[in-house]
């Protein structure tokens, strides 16, 4: 609106909020952009380098893939993931969806044509991982060690890749996502079923062990959700977690029968910043951790922990940025 009050106020968040992206060329480490081409089709992505790397060093790789309405920089700022690699020593690739891949620049998750290996999306998004692990001049990627985490559209798309390519991704984190093929034909689908929830999670389970194929595996899976997500449903995290729990038990017949309502452990925590949560985690019959669930109380559709004045970020819940990198150091290929 264009009024007296409004507009200096705008322009303060404006300038808050340049002020946080901005801060990233600043950092201590190396934010370069790139250009992906392959017969998929073509993305920017950008790569962030810590402090003090040396090529030669084997470290993790983590790709972040945005939620609708931001981009590479919005995400690294909001989630201040660049600061968390500076200290634990490990690269951080941003892939870039614009409005000439979809007019909100969503990850588009709810068609078929980008759900499946060699298709659309995951496969170069699945390119764009292995292009980093190749550039040994100017990286050593431990491929024992590469994951994907992501919010929102992003979320989803993290679903998709650990069942497409579970052979290159050892763990997923789902911030505010839905679960594999909640959607398959169009946004109009995708609008349906992240205000209802999707399919049966043990159908999309069923649908998600197919897709893997010959290269089917237990994905370890973190998920975050905030209980008043409008956008995305709180329904939609249990229903994450629940399908890669179906998953899970038919790559391990045996090995891990877990149940949603029985829990390995369940705790109830507050953050310093303000928000209570519950962390539920299951176990396999060998007691590792195979997924995690945090559900964080009064949170809306953003990022738990992350950067204040930030669109689609809530500093006063726990950090996703370290449970997912705590919990992905604990999952090898």
């Amino acid at each position: 609106m264009a009024n007296g009050k409004s507009v200096p106020v705008a322009k303060f968040l404006r300038d808050i909020r340049s002020r946080a992206i901005g801060a990233i060329s600043r950092g201590k480490g190396k934010w370069e952009k790139y250009t992906y081409h392959a017969k998929a089709g073509s993305r920017e992505y950008f790569v962030y380098t810590p402090a003090n790397y040396q090529p030669g060093s084997a470290v993790p790789l983590l790709v972040m893939l945005h939620g609708c309405d931001e981009g590479p920089r919005d995400f690294a700022a909001s989630t201040q993931m660049n600061e968390l690699a500076d200290q634990k020593q490990f690269i951080v690739v941003y892939p870039r969806q614009t409005i000439g891949d979809h007019v909100l620049k969503c990850w588009n998750w709810f068609e078929a044509a980008h759900q499946s290996r060699d298709s659309g999306e995951a496969a170069i998004l699945a390119g764009i991982t292995q292009a980093v692990q190749q550039n040994t001049a100017r990286w050593t990627i431990d491929p024992k060690r590469v994951y994907v985490a992501g919010l929102s559209a992003g979320g989803a798309m993290a679903v998709i890749l650990g069942a497409t390519y579970p052979d290159v991704f050892a763990a997923i984190g789902v911030h505010s996502g839905l679960e594999y093929k909640a959607a398959t034909t169009d946004d109009i689908e995708g609008r349906k079923v992240m205000l209802e929830g999707g399919p049966s999670p043990i159908q999309q389970g069923k649908m998600a062990y197919q897709e893997m194929g010959s290269h089917a595996r237990v994905v370890p899976t973190i998920v975050f959700h905030g209980t008043n997500d409008l956008a995305v449903q709180p329904v939609n995290g249990d229903q994450v977690v629940q399908q890669w729990m179906e998953t899970a038990r038919l790559v391990s017949p045996g090995a891990y029968t877990a149940r949603f309502d029985k829990p390995s452990s369940y705790e109830r925590r507050r953050d310093p910043g303000g928000r209570s949560y519950t962390v539920k985690t299951w176990n396999d019959s060998s007691g590792n951790v195979v997924q995690a669930y945090w559900k964080v109380d009064g949170m809306g559709h953003a990022w738990s922990g992350g950067r204040a004045m930030m669109p689609y970020s809530d500093p006063h819940g726990p950090s996703a940025s370290l449970a997912m990198y705590q919990f992905f150091l604990d999952h090898l290929h």
